[in-house]
């Protein structure tokens, strides 16, 4: 195993014995990942949840890098017909098994300890694949004919990448990494349009959607109720300033959909 991989491992393990908070919050229904962050209070997850709510209902769903299963319980209720997650974390898989069982999903979902650039699924194995921001923790280049190889020629990838343009969120991520709050491979490899033209020889049909160009600076707070009003404020200004083709690039989110795999032509 690569040491980046074993170290990887080892960021998230450490992720895992925090959260304790995880049952608790499944039992009522919440939808929350690492330290509180409740993901449907951005637009971005929200758009992104749209789309699967469409694609999944009767179909067999990988959750790509599942982590703790935040939104591999989601994807089942969303009427998916079997939904299988992965990550090589079995602390995380731990966490989201739990969430299964709390949410009576234990039937529709498997977790499986697996490396997510090389898999072990047959080709044409997946109609729906969810990629919830799972790209900076791996070899991008070896990731995507892996996934192009195991989804259906009709089938679709629908992710949600923090996008690697905008020089503040770039320093910040630099900040992290000395505090150990991200490792310095994910920090180096955030999603970015040279993984977008990369993805493109791979799947012949490209969509993205762009989010979060200054409201990102408020995600912190979010958690107060005037936070979120503000931060909803801001979202309004956002999607303006995003429908400039030049400020897309310094986007803090992109929901995408790929589809058409080559490797099915």
């Amino acid at each position: 195993m690569e040491e980046r991989v074993k170290k990887e491992i080892e960021y998230y393990d450490k992720e895992a014995e925090k959260m304790f908070y995880a049952e608790a919050a499944l039992a009522v229904g919440e939808i929350v990942d690492f330290e509180g962050f409740r993901p449907l209070s951005l637009a971005s997850f929200g758009y992104s949840y749209e789309l699967l709510k469409t694609a999944c209902k009767d179909k067999t769903v990988l959750d790509w890098g599942c982590g703790n299963g935040v939104h591999t319980v989601p994807l089942a209720a969303m009427g998916a017909k079997k939904v299988i997650g992965i990550d090589l974390s079995e602390k995380l898989l731990e966490l989201g098994r739990a969430k299964a069982r709390a949410a009576g999903m234990k039937h529709k979902i498997k977790f499986l300890k697996m490396d997510c650039e090389r898999t072990d699924f047959s080709e044409n194995e997946f109609d729906v694949i969810f990629d919830g921001g799972t790209f900076s923790s791996v070899d991008i280049k070896t990731a995507l004919p892996e996934l192009a190889r195991i989804l259906k020629p009709d089938g679709v990838l629908i992710g949600i990448e923090t996008f690697g343009h905008n020089p503040l969120a770039n320093f910040n991520r630099s900040r992290n990494v000395k505090s150990g709050k991200r490792t310095a491979w994910a920090a180096a490899h955030i999603f970015n349009n040279e993984g977008i033209e990369l993805a493109k020889k791979y799947f012949a049909k490209i969509e993205i959607e762009y989010f979060h160009f200054l409201s990102w600076l408020l995600i912190p707070l979010i958690g107060r109720s005037w936070g979120k009003r503000l931060f909803d404020f801001a979202e309004i200004f956002d999607r303006q300033f995003l429908k400039i083709p030049f400020l897309k690039k310094y986007a803090f989110k992109v929901v995408f959909e790929f589809s058409q795999p080559k490797n099915n032509d």
